[in-house]
């Protein structure tokens, strides 16, 4: 399968840290630093620009699902950031 340019490999450090290359960076303004929502979707993470995650996950995913992912999270809280 031939490799995507859309698709990278990223090490997350012990402390849970992950690095953006610079032009991912400046591609998403994120040059000085930022924010990003993290989807957690159960099979994966998605980072998206921040104010994104809300947004696709609802594109994404009819209503329903979207309440058992939310319900499923120990703290429910996290299903809104």
């Amino acid at each position: 399968m031939p490799k995507s340019d859309a698709i990278r490999s990223y090490v997350v450090s012990v402390s849970g840290r992950m690095s953006l290359p610079a032009d991912v960076r400046r591609r998403w303004r994120l040059d000085r630093g930022g924010s990003v929502d993290v989807l957690d979707l159960g099979f994966g993470v998605l980072t998206v620009p921040s104010g994104q995650g809300a947004r696709l996950l609802r594109d994404l995913l009819p209503r329903k699902e979207q309440a058992r992912i939310v319900a499923s999270l120990e703290d429910s809280e996290l299903g809104t950031t």
